[in-house]
C-alpha cells in the first residue's frame, strides 16, 4: 500500500514536455495545509499552461488542461467533492490530441497524505 500527498494550490502541475506549467487555483478555502487550500475536483481542469516548448509547424503547444483522468481521491472529500492527489493525470490541448498529459511534479505540501 502506498501513500500519496494531497495537492494544494501550490502544486506544480506541468505538461509532459516538462517546461509547460499550469498554475493552480483552489475553488475552496475551508481546508488548508500550512495556509494553502487543498485542490478539489475540478480545480485542475481549464487551467492555462505557459511555457510549453512543443512548438513547430503543425504542432500546437500545450496551452490548457483538459479533464482529469486519475488522481481524485475516492476517500477524502471536502463538501462531497473529491480532493486532488499527487498522482493527478489528465490530457492537455497540445498535439497530438489525446496523447500529451499533465501531471503533478510537486503536490505543494508534504504533511497530509492519503493511503492508496
Amino acid at each position: 500500500m502506498t501513500a500519496l500527498p494531497l495537492a494544494t494550490d501550490q502544486a506544480d502541475v506541468r505538461c509532459t514536455h516538462v517546461l509547460g506549467r499550469a498554475p493552480q487555483q483552489a475553488s475552496q478555502n475551508w481546508v488548508q495545509v500550512m495556509g494553502h487550500p487543498l485542490l478539489v475536483a475540478p480545480d485542475p481542469v481549464g487551467r492555462s499552461i505557459g511555457g510549453c516548448p512543443n512548438i513547430g509547424i503543425s504542432i500546437k503547444p500545450c496551452t490548457g488542461t483538459l479533464a482529469v483522468r486519475q488522481g481524485l481521491s475516492p476517500l477524502v472529500r471536502i463538501d462531497r467533492v473529491p480532493v486532488v492527489r499527487a498522482d493527478l493525470v489528465g490530457f492537455t490541448d497540445g498535439t497530438p490530441p489525446g496523447a500529451v498529459e499533465y501531471r503533478i511534479s510537486d503536490a505543494g505540501q508534504q504533511l497530509l497524505w492519503e493511503k492508496a
